[in-house]
């Protein structure tokens, strides 16, 4: 196995750029992973263009999407209008490959929406693999999915890593494993991070997310909540677990480090996470178990109509209002639904998930 490339996800804040230059100058930084779709209605900067594209040019730019939502149960014009953007985005910049986040956002001002999840059902997977199939025949280049850190239940963590193997068969997909995700499920659902990790089929992971995050007070006086909120140094048991995973996972190629643009505003911040790349750097040259270059096989294009499924699409909007407009959590957890599963959720999630959505405010 050869070494992973190590990058950082790019930030738009000038401030980001200025506080990482340290590790873009000594030639630290292998690749860059970028979220286009944050940019799809905005002009670039030219310091921010003239950087991609030097990515871009020397196959090092990886495109990593936010709003498409795979699992949002109907076909609308924002999706086709997404996949349209990302075709003309690919006109002028090389991307090595795409992923997207597990989830659905279907609120109208979807680019202040959250990814909550779903649950492992024949409609929910065949409406993702239908989005996934769409979001493959748009570009040339093999896609990803990643994993996802907010679960209502211990259900949403168990089911996560067989619900995303069986999601990017069709299209020889792979999987973003991002860590920090799987923290704040074993933080909030007390199950060890290795135990969830073997959940997932590790064969097919071919690029690493490492992040931190936050503690949310728990509003029931129990342990605080983990979020993942990309403004702080990694934690520790991220960095202790990491070679075992490389060890574990045989296809890595990219490393990559997640942090707000906006939160490298303190001389010790910046410290901190200059040694957060350190500490993975160190890992990441260390010596790897050899294991086989995958080759991607492309699949055939074959059209279809879009799935779509009504009753689904009617709880995914009734879920997300009843959160955002703060319904008690045992209203929540008493609603009818066919597809979640409400009584089986934690109360803690739900107030959580409550929060999230409030403060985003995707209405």
């Amino acid at each position: 196995m050869k070494k992973p490339l190590l990058g950082l996800a790019m930030m738009p804040e000038a401030d980001f750029v200025s506080a990482i230059l340290p590790v873009l100058q000594n030639n630290s930084v292998d690749v860059l992973e970028w979220s286009f779709d944050t940019f799809y209605d905005v002009e670039e900067p030219e310091w921010l263009s003239g950087l991609l594209d030097f990515y871009a040019e020397n196959d090092r730019l990886l495109g990593h999407g936010v709003y498409y939502s795979l699992f949002d149960a109907r076909w609308t014009s924002r999706q086709k209008d997404w996949l349209q953007k990302l075709k003309e985005e690919f006109k002028h910049r090389k991307y090595n490959h795409i992923t997207e986040h597990f989830g659905f956002m279907n609120t109208e001002n979807f680019h202040q929406g959250v990814p909550l999840p779903v649950p492992l059902h024949s409609k929910t997977l065949q409406i993702g693999k239908d989005r996934l199939k769409r979001l493959q025949d748009t570009v040339e280049v093999p896609m990803g999915v990643e994993n996802l850190a907010f679960s209502f239940s211990i259900d949403d963590v168990k089911e996560q890593g067989e619900f995303l193997g069986k999601l990017i068969e069709d299209i020889d997909g792979f999987l973003i494993l991002d860590l920090h995700n799987i923290y704040c499920q074993s933080c909030n659902f007390e199950i060890d991070m290795q135990e969830i990790i073997r959940m997932y089929p590790l064969e097919k992971v071919k690029e690493i997310h490492l992040s931190g995050g936050s503690w949310q007070e728990s509003a029931y006086g129990n342990k605080p909540v983990r979020r993942d909120t990309h403004d702080d140094y990694i934690p520790e048991e991220i960095i202790n677990v990491l070679p075992e995973v490389f060890s574990q996972c045989l296809n890595i190629e990219y490393v990559i480090i997640e942090r707000l643009g906006h939160t490298l505003d303190t001389e010790v911040k910046k410290q901190l996470f200059f040694d957060d790349f350190k500490k993975v750097k160190a890992i990441e040259t260390s010596d790897f178990p050899a294991g086989i270059t995958k080759e991607w096989n492309r699949k055939k294009r074959e059209y279809s109509e879009p799935v779509e499924d009504m009753l689904l699409y009617e709880e995914q909007t009734k879920l997300t209002k009843m959160l955002f407009e703060g319904n008690t959590v045992q209203s929540v957890k008493n609603e009818p639904f066919h597809y979640f599963k409400p009584e089986n959720w934690d109360k803690e999630m739900i107030t959580t998930a409550q929060q999230i959505i409030k403060k985003w405010n995707p209405y």
